[in-house]
């Protein structure tokens, strides 16, 4: 059948094929019924599937940007992986949260509204046991309210998270994330009209043998502004065209001016065999590869990066440099060595 319109002889047919028992009636009426979408006019589809599959790809990159910062911080196997993005109304958000519950309302600064991040309690508990020195056992967790001190610390690291957050939603939109307020009570929390439209992030976090699920909830007045550039295309393109920006430049130079580096002095070497070495003792002295002349060299944490000469500055050892080593004299250390 090409058309909507059947002919006499494929009436006939049709009703030849029912009477005969070759279709049935429901099976007619089932591809009838295939035709019909339903569409809910109190819950009207805010985003277009091209959307959803932007948001889920940009808060995959949080993922993977979360998943870095909480192993380092919490020095423990972390896994986070997007579960699923869905749009629903806010009541029913709300309604699906568990009391207590660890609610941040976050600010955006060039969006106007705010959004949710929702974090579930065993995971915080976790968390928090493990920053203060524990093992994070899911066992001796019990679902309760935080105290000053636990909301304080985890305001803390969400600020980090946070900065995590921002840089995933960079190619799409720049803004800065602000805690307003933590709540443990979900009715508390009447950011938008319960009927309205509301886009949930899900994320599946595991700390250790700890599981638990992260919310992000985004209402779509929140982010209408910026709905047409939340496509695959866009994003992509924007990803590949990003250029450095002067002020990232100067914050990474702040950072590694900050950061510590051990810094070693090798006075000489000596090859000595293991029944030498055992018959060490007290007062026993050692005869190095280097003279009292000699430059030595000055390793900068597990690399040699320059030639000095020993000295002293008041009554402190110092050494002064006298040369960097170019990459084949470093190639060469590290033969030697």
């Amino acid at each position: 059948m090409a058309g909507d319109i059947l002919s006499q002889s494929e009436i006939d047919k049709l009703l030849s094929a029912i009477s005969t028992g070759v279709v049935s009636a429901d099976e007619v009426r089932v591809e009838e019924q295939k035709k019909i979408k339903v569409y809910d006019f109190k819950r009207p589809d805010k985003f277009s599937k091209d959307q959803i599959r932007t948001l889920f790809m940009l808060h995959e990159n949080f993922a993977r940007i979360l998943n870095t910062y909480l192993s380092t911080h919490l020095r423990v196997l972390v896994k986070v992986e997007v579960v699923s993005v869905d749009q629903l109304t806010y009541e029913e958000f709300i309604r699906s949260l568990p009391n207590p519950s660890v609610i941040s309302i976050l600010s955006l600064s060039s969006l106007k509204g705010n959004i949710i991040f929702e974090m579930d309690t065993n995971v915080v508990f976790s968390i928090i046991d493990r920053l203060f020195g524990g093992m994070g056992d899911e066992s001796k967790m019990k679902a309760r309210t935080l105290t000053d001190i636990e909301e304080t610390v985890i305001k803390n690291m969400m600020s980090k998270m946070m900065e995590g957050l921002q840089e995933a939603w960079h190619n799409v939109q720049d803004f800065k994330l602000n805690i307003e307020s933590m709540e443990s009570n979900p009715q508390f929390t009447q950011i938008v009209p319960s009927g309205d439209m509301v886009v949930i992030i899900t994320l599946q976090l595991k700390v250790g043998s700890v599981e638990g699920l992260i919310n992000i909830c985004i209402p779509y007045i929140v982010i209408e502004p910026i709905v047409p550039k939340l496509t695959t295309t866009f994003w992509v393109s924007a990803s590949s065209t990003r250029k450095e920006h002067p002020e990232e430049v100067d914050q990474l130079k702040k950072k590694l001016r900050k950061a510590i580096i051990p810094v070693s002095v090798e006075l000489g070497r000596v090859s000595l065999t293991i029944s030498e070495f055992l018959t060490l003792g007290m007062g026993d002295t050692l005869r190095l590869n280097t003279k009292a002349d000699d430059e030595l060299v000055c390793i900068v944490g597990e690399r040699p990066k320059f030639y000095c000469r020993p000295g002293i500055i008041g009554k402190r050892s110092a050494v002064q440099i006298t040369k960097v080593i170019e990459s084949d004299d470093e190639e060469g250390e590290k033969r030697d060595g």
